[in-house]
């Protein structure tokens, strides 16, 4: 059989290696043509890597995590392919296999080993083998067992457990140490017989030894995750940005009364334009600002020592997926009205949830808003997205009495957060611009003038 390998292609421009998120097959699986062998995740996308031939897997790159180069060898599969003579040519033992063997041998030490290697003698019959359910071309190992049971280390089966039935014990001990799910003759006892104290002695140092009572939760099990893909994205991005950055956190209390007031009305009279919900409005909002205050649509190169003030605004939108926290951008925002606005932060958000994104729209963006919707909190301390030098972070909503004059009325209120890189960010500049962001929003019928 011949055997082909698939080395990975280029699979986007500047890219030298990917990293390995998902294998679809495992050695000795048998793939077609076309079919799903890998998912590869670069730092712009992940793809999807299909099968150029049929055959069986002999050989995979690497583990989930690792990284490949391109061109170098991702899967190696053996085809379908026939010798002249018509015969199947058995494949040598896998690693696995190997090991298997070597295992046993060491295990069972004059025990013959049987090596059946399948043959065929027509075309058909060698497909037949190579391509039914179950068969494998590959060597099988058959083992005989020796003769006669093997001796228990400490006596045979029978001993032990009579051992076990004879523990000596009242019946009351025998009856609480049912109901306890305890076995008697695990007790340690300095006398003839198993008693109470034995029992509560038992109850207070077993746990160390397994014991668990009847009906009592066991804790689950550790489970080591291996950090891959998007996680590791994520994780390298905030320690790089915590370790890099100065960050400093401004907070500030805004009456969104009137604004859910008056959201409440655009969406009762929405038609079929899709519901709004606080961001949108606060994305307006930053975009009437910023042009005070270009210090914050800004990225800051540290290794050139360049700050670029941006004129356009692309606003990052951190969206919660399954794989983890991404950042879809929306594209010059300051020139999108409160619907359109919303119709693309539905788009983004489905896409990114979907795993669907372009490369072109979760990159390059000039400052972010993160917001928790609903689940909200007091006050959060976002982590700015580097190389962006701020990122706002609009808190939950809650209603509290509050003075208006010398009346006492109810009001909605909403902490606003707004973390900023300190080496080229003021604190006086970040708190003036959340000052100009609560005009708006206190005042929305603002939004909505030129």
């Amino acid at each position: 059989m011949a055997r082909f390998t698939f080395k990975l292609p280029d699979i986007g421009e500047g890219i030298s290696e990917a990293e390995i998120v998902a294998w679809h097959v495992a050695i000795g699986d048998r793939v077609e043509e076309d079919s799903p062998v890998a998912d590869m995740m670069t730092d712009k996308a992940t793809v999807e890597m299909e099968s150029p031939v049929s055959g069986v897997v002999v050989e995979l790159a690497g583990e989930v995590g690792d990284q490949v180069s391109i061109g170098a060898a991702l899967v190696v599969i053996e085809t379908d392919a026939v010798d002249a003579g018509g015969e199947v040519v058995a494949a040598p033992l896998t690693a696995a296999q190997a090991e298997t063997a070597e295992q046993y041998e060491a295990e069972n030490p004059g025990v013959e080993e049987v090596v059946d290697t399948p043959t065929a003698t027509t075309p058909a019959e060698a497909g037949a083998q190579v391509g039914g359910a179950g068969n494998d071309a590959q060597s099988v190992i058959t083992t005989t067992s020796p003769t006669g049971p093997r001796p228990s280390p400490g006596g045979s089966d029978e001993q032990v457990a009579a051992a076990k039935a004879h523990a000596l014990a009242s019946p009351a001990v025998r009856a609480r140490a049912r109901d306890l799910g305890i076995d008697l003759a695990s007790v340690k006892t300095e006398s003839d017989r198993v008693r109470h104290a034995d029992l509560d002695a038992y109850l207070r140092y077993g746990a160390g030894q397994g014991y668990q009572a009847p009906g009592a939760r066991r804790a689950r099990a550790d489970q080591p995750i291996k950090v891959i893909g998007m996680r590791r994205k994520i994780a390298e991005n905030m320690a790089a940005s915590k370790r890099a950055i100065p960050h400093f956190t401004y907070v500030d209390e805004i009456d969104v009364t009137a604004l859910e007031a008056m959201r409440a009305d655009l969406n009762a009279n929405r038609g079929g334009r899709p519901k709004l919900t606080m961001l949108p409005l606060m994305i307006v909002a930053i975009c009437k600002v910023i042009p005070d205050f270009p210090m914050l649509n800004a990225r800051y190169d540290d290794e050139a020592g360049v700050v670029t003030r941006h004129g356009a605004i692309h606003l990052g939108m951190a969206a919660q997926t399954d794989a983890g926290l991404t950042v879809p951008v929306i594209r010059d925002a300051q020139d999108r009205n409160v619907w359109q606005l919303a119709t693309e932060i539905t788009r983004l958000a489905e896409a990114a949830r979907a795993g669907k994104l372009a490369p072109n729209e979760m990159g390059g963006g000039t400052i972010t808003v993160t917001s928790l919707g609903p689940l909200g909190g007091i006050a959060t301390t976002p982590v700015i997205n580097r190389p962006e030098v701020a990122i706002i972070g609009p808190n939950k909503i809650v209603e509290r009495p509050v003075f208006k004059g010398d009346e006492v009325v109810r009001a909605k209120l909403m902490n606003l957060s707004i973390s900023c890189d300190h080496r080229v960010v003021d604190g006086w500049d970040a708190a003036s611009f959340v000052q100009g962001l609560k005009k708006y929003l206190e005042t929305p019928v603002l939004l909505f003038a030129d």
